[in-house]
């Protein structure tokens, strides 16, 4: 053994340079082996800018670009370096499944990528109040999921699709029953219509179909007739008598005349005061030229419209107008002579506020 080999250290025993070598590679074996555990296990997840909770939307063919740009703008992660290196080595562009993931404080990067490869990904609580249009529902779930609002329109006017299920393009509203539902985020199309085709089934019950056979009404019918019900007041209590001018009006074989209807036809929802110019237009939703029900509802009516028409109010009114005073109540009549001194006020209340 050389002198260049080994040297004395400071209690007087020769340690060869070999061993200090090998010391060495174990002292960096054991920097990268904390260093690995550190990205790994060690808590990752501030939400430095967020609530106690945030969420990660991972959409069809996401990229790890994408991910770890929401990652960075949303200030989640303490290390996203980290992150960076530990996604690279499991191959986490490859492995991720699309979802709406909730973050919390304390996660580890380990625990953010289970998270995203095993897809467990957090259901939202959709609310679903209103809507007009086939349009509006369309837009309404692709600002809430991750279906395309194009795509839901044309199965929605799919007449292969939604003709089993016993409805047409106009009357597909109805099939949407006001509510809040638990969604997965990345809910496609078909899924949803099959979803909600299902909860209408569940909103229908024995019940409910008997009040309408009572009536003589198809489900359907009910939803049209609830859904301009809807259109003419907000008073959950008033909405039974009105349904029942409407079907007094059916059995009399008289016009419906609903002002709603031809707002609807018109597609206008700035009209704040229907005229006879509004009332000539040429359609099938104008109750004021055409007998009996529109051939679609005029919006999706809430349940309590519903069932506002199922258990309608037994009376002899044949006429209502909204009241003077703007209460958003209205005054009802049996004869058109009563009905045109309700109207006479109403109207002078109207001019007054320079309504038109």
């Amino acid at each position: 053994m050389t002198k260049s080999d080994s040297y004395i250290n400071s209690k007087g025993k020769v340690v060869r340079k070999s061993n200090l070598f090998l010391l060495a590679i174990l002292l960096l074996l054991i920097l990268a082996i904390l260093k690995i555990l550190s990205d790994v296990f060690v808590s990752n997840v501030t939400l430095k800018y967020a609530p106690e909770k945030a969420y990660l939307y991972v959409s069809k063919d996401h990229s790890l670009n994408k991910l770890i740009y929401q990652l960075e703008k949303g200030y989640y992660l303490e290390n996203i370096e980290s992150f960076k290196r530990l996604s690279k080595l499991v191959k986490l562009q490859n492995r991720m499944k699309e979802g709406r993931y909730s973050l919390k404080k304390g996660m580890s990067n380990f625990d953010l990528i289970k998270l995203l490869v095993n897809g467990r990904q957090e259901p939202l609580d959709l609310v679903f109040k209103y809507a007009e249009r086939v349009e509006d529902l369309s837009g309404f779930f692709s600002r809430q999921l991750e279906v395309d609002s194009s795509v839901l329109l044309a199965v929605l006017s799919d007449t292969s699709i939604i003709g089993p299920l016993g409805f047409e393009p106009k009357t597909i509203v109805s099939m949407f029953i006001p509510n809040t539902y638990n969604f997965y985020w990345n809910t496609n199309a078909y899924e949803l219509v099959n979803r909600m085709h299902n909860e209408y089934l569940k909103f229908w019950n024995a019940e409910r179909i008997k009040k309408a056979m009572d009536l003589r009404l198809s489900q359907i019918q009910v939803s049209i007739l609830a859904s301009i019900v809807q259109k003419e007041s907000n008073k959950n209590d008033e909405m039974p008598v009105i349904a029942g001018v409407y079907l007094n009006r059916i059995k009399l074989n008289m016009p419906l005349q609903a002002d709603p209807t031809i707002i609807f036809a018109w597609n206008d929802k700035e009209i704040r005061r229907v005229t006879s110019f509004h009332t000539a237009i040429p359609s099938p939703y104008n109750t004021y030229t055409q007998l009996g029900l529109p051939p679609g509802p005029i919006c999706v009516p809430s349940m309590q419209a519903i069932d506002a028409v199922l258990n309608v109010s037994k009376h002899n009114y044949l006429y209502f107008c909204a009241r003077e005073d703007f209460s958003g109540y209205h005054s009802f009549a049996k004869s058109f002579e009563q009905h045109q001194q309700n109207a006479t006020r109403y109207q002078r209340a109207l001019n007054s506020r320079k309504v038109h």
